[in-house]
Parts: C-alpha cells; structure tokens; sequence
C-alpha cells in the first residue's frame, strides 16, 4: 500500500529528520567534541567521533523520517567519499541552511526562486575560498593531520608517512595488539600474492631469492614438461626461480615441492591476488620489472620468456621486488600516470595511484596500538581521516575552525533572505565548535573581527592567535565539498513537495552504497 505524504506534513517531517541527524553528528564537531557509542547486530559497539560512521548508523522507526535521512545522509556521505573528511561541517551547513530556507518558504518565498539564489550565492563564497587559500608546507601537512585525528601523535604519524609516499593510497594502517604507533617504509615493488604451498617458505617468516629467474604465466600450469628446460638450467646452475601464474595443477605443486625440499631447486610458486584486469596490469608491472615475456599460452613457453630479477622477498603473502629506475621504468611510469588521469571511478584510480608509488616513492605500513581493542579501532579511524585530510589538501589550505566561513560571511552583503540565510549558515561551523567546547560564539566572534580576521581562536589552548602562527588549518577541498554537497541536499529537499512511499515498508533494511560501516 503507498503512502503519499505532502505539504506541510511533509516539511514538518523534513524538519525532523534534519535535526535529528545533524543534532547528533554535530556535537563531535572540533577538537573538544564529545563521542558517540555505536552498537551493531555484527560486532561489538565501539566508540567514535567520526562523523561519517556516526551519520551512517543513524536510523528512524519512522518510515519517512528514514527514507529522508537516507537523502539527507547523502550530503555528509558524498563529502567523505570525495575528500574522505568533511561530514560533520556538511552536516551543520544542511542543518542551518535547510531551517532558514524553510522558514523562508513558510513565509511565501518560491521554492526555486530561492534555490537560484541559494547557487548565486555558493558561487559567491566558493571564489572567495580559493582567493583565501595557500599552498601547505611541511609543517601544515602535520597540522592538518594533526586536527582531523585531533590527535598530534597520530597527526605526526600520518604526516611523517604521507610526506615520503605522498599519497594516502600508498599507505596501509595495520592495528597491532603491542601498546605502541610505528611506521615501516617498503621500497620495491610490493604486491599481495598467495604462495602455491606453504612448503615454499620451509617454515620461515620469509625468504630471499637472489639473482632469480622470473617466469609470468597468464594461464594454467598443468604440467612441468613446458617448462623442463628452464627448471634444468635452475638445478644445474643453482639459480632462484619465482613462478607467476593463474592456477596449478596439484601434481605440479607437489613436484616443484619435492625438488625444492630437496635441494635441488631453489623455486617458489606465487599466485596474484587480484582478479581479472587488475591482475593483468600487474602482470605488466612484473613484465616491466623483470623484462619478462607474460606467457599467454602455456604450451609455449622459449628461453626469451624468462625475466630476471636481482632480489625477490618473499613472505606468506606479500612479494617485494628491489629494482633500479631506468629508462624503461621511467616511461612505463609516465604511461601509468598518464592512464590514472583517464580514471573516472575512485576504486580505478586508487588502484592507479598504489602501483604508481610503488615505483615512484615506495608504501608506507602505519602500525597502530593501544590498550584495547575498542581504542585501537577508534585510534585508527582517526588516522584514516587524518590522511584524507592530507590527500585532499594537495589543492591547498585556509585558516581553519570556521574562521574563513566567518570572514566570508562578513563580506556577504544581507542584499535579500537568501543571502542572510547563507550568511548566518556560514557562521555555524564557527559557532557549533565553540559552543561543543562551552565557549561564548558573540565575544569571540567579535573578538576576531575587531583583529580584522588577522587572529584566529584556538579552541584547544582557549586563546587568540595570530594567523601565521595559527595551527588551526583545514584543506579547501574539505570545506568546498562541504559547502557544494550542503547547498545541494538542502536545495533539493526544499524542491521537493511530496514523497510517495510503501507505508509497510521496513526503509532501515534499504542497503546503498553509503551504509555500510
């Protein structure tokens, strides 16, 4: 049965669900915002103050009041799946925004008159953003970090680790059950891989293959007879042998395996862990490495196929290959960088952007502690926005905690509601970090607009501090999404005059792709 739902019904419920989302992520805002406990059917409950988490386990009884968070979710959620940081202040923007609007509304503004203005005057503070911006140093990269994991710890963690690798998908966060932060940096190429049999490693944690010859096979290896005279010249002239290829025979892994238990053979047979096309551009990352010929048909294998490779580390899962950067490299490199500028998806590009730093700069392993559980998943939650933000502020930073929001709305000239609203939204960042910390917006604000916005307020130290010294920073990335994706929602809500729905319909079981954890 459907359920129609209109008019000021519908505003009434719109209103609800605004507040009721934005209200609750919003006191996390700032670095003394409170945490939130959140428990799920598929583990324990832990605890956080990250926004997006936060805003996707928000749920309703209230069948439309759920099917508008869910519309209102996407605000917060696109911010952090663009700049991976953000939702909160998306949130206190929609919040603030939509209220006003809708007031405005209620009192005979035309809902799409008021939307153009609404664009007219984003567009307005999105030009004063970027005369607003600077390029980050190395000290703002640790500030920045610092802030989004409110944690300066963490925050040199994250900054040390993206300064050298320079891009977040470059670097993994492992939690560790040892009380402690520490980071490993891996130069050579690094690649997840499945070992054939665990009898390759001889009960060791890893092994190193010396001046190894590499074979690629894109098929499936049912036999040792193609490859006879290549495990011959490896038992005669006791050089390594790394073998890649799609699957094996059983009977061929037992061989191998009882050559190398032997002595006679000083192989290992590796399976990529990728799938599909990503498997084959790994294999031509390794064709490149190793100047190997990737065998598409395993009845023809000749001695040109064969690659080399001056040292392979092998573990249980991982390989690593030390090579040296030479022309073929090089251009391979601009081929790579070339092709992840043609992605449109961010999963094909991440995946661009890790193979690349493996040649270019090496990945980064942040291994992270504490003494719990409930602690160290919270801690490295942190670190995960910490190198959103870092990523995102590539594009460049402004004065933060509000305070660029602050000085544009004092340029906003109040010429009709419309850009009252936007103003008075504006100010809401600023003021929501102050009052999370029991500080007085008025005097302060006007504290900072009689220094001419040349001070900033420092919500942890509680004081005045000049701009060029400020470590309150924040990416303009962050701060644009935040605004673009506010102004959208709340735009579109406004627009919207009726909402149809199955009334018998549980909207809490809807699955999309901004719900899971």
């Amino acid at each position: 049965m459907k359920k129609v739902v209109s008019g000021k019904e519908l505003r009434e419920k719109m209103k609800e669900s605004i507040n009721y989302l934005c209200d609750i992520v919003s006191n996390t805002l700032g670095p003394k915002g409170s945490n939130v406990i959140i428990d799920h059917s598929l583990f324990s409950p832990f605890i956080t103050n990250d926004g997006a988490t936060i805003a996707k386990n928000i749920e309703s009884e209230d069948e439309v009041v759920n099917t508008i968070l869910e519309i209102a979710k996407e605000a917060s959620l696109k911010t952090n799946v663009i700049v991976g940081d953000g939702t909160t202040t998306t949130l206190v923007l929609l919040e603030s925004i939509f209220n006003s609007s809708l007031q405005s509304i209620e009192d005979g503004k035309n809902p799409m008159v008021l939307k153009r203005e609404l664009d007219v005057c984003l567009d307005f503070v999105l030009k004063n953003l970027e005369k607003e911006k600077r390029i980050p140093n190395k000290e703002d990269f640790f500030r920045i970090a610092s802030i989004a994991a409110n944690d300066e710890n963490l925050g040199k963690l994250a900054s040390e680790a993206f300064l050298v690798v320079k891009n977040k998908n470059a670097i993994t966060i492992e939690e560790i059950e040892e009380n402690k932060l520490n980071i490993q940096f891996i130069n050579g190429y690094n690649i997840d891989t499945q070992l054939a049999s665990d009898y390759f490693l001889k009960e060791q944690k890893s092994i190193n293959f010396l001046q190894a010859s590499v074979l690629i096979i894109h098929d499936y290896m049912n036999s040792l007879e193609n490859i006879g005279f290549v495990l011959n010249d490896c038992m005669q002239t006791k050089k390594s042998l790394i073998i890649f290829a799609n699957e094996y025979d059983e009977n061929v892994i037992r061989e191998i395996v009882s050559l190398t238990l032997e002595g006679e053979l000083h192989c290992c047979v590796l399976k990529l862990s990728e799938y599909g096309m990503h498997q084959r551009k790994l294999e031509k990352d390794l064709e490149v490495l190793t100047h190997a010929k990737i065998i598409e048909n395993y009845e023809y294998i000749t001695p040109e196929n064969i690659g080399f490779a001056k040292n392979i580390l092998v573990t249980n899962d991982s390989v690593r290959l030390d090579f040296i950067k030479d022309s073929n490299i090089k251009k391979y490199i601009s081929l790579l960088e070339s092709e992840s500028k043609e992605c449109k998806e961010e999963y094909e590009k991440n995946f661009y952007q890790k193979r690349l730093a493996m040649f270019q700069t090496g990945l980064a392993k942040i291994e992270i502690g504490a003494p719990t559980k409930t602690e160290c998943h919270e801690k490295k939650m942190r670190l995960e926005d910490a190198l959103c933000a870092l990523e995102s502020c590539k594009q460049g930073v402004i004065l933060g905690g509000g305070v660029t929001l602050l000085k544009i709305a004092s340029d906003l000239e109040e010429q009709s509601d419309v850009s009252g609203i936007f103003k008075n939204a504006l100010k809401e960042p600023f003021a929501k970090i102050l009052s999370n910390a029991g500080l007085d917006f008025s005097s302060i604000q006007e504290d900072i607009k009689q220094a001419n916005y040349q001070k900033i307020y420092n919500v942890k130290k509680e004081q005045l501090e000049d701009i060029q010294d400020t470590f309150v920073l924040d990416s303009l990335k962050v701060v644009a999404s935040s605004l673009i994706n506010a102004t959208s929602i709340a735009t579109m809500l406004l627009t919207t005059t009726s909402l149809v729905i199955n009334e018998y319909q549980n909207n809490m079981s809807k699955s999309n792709e901004y719900t899971e954890i």
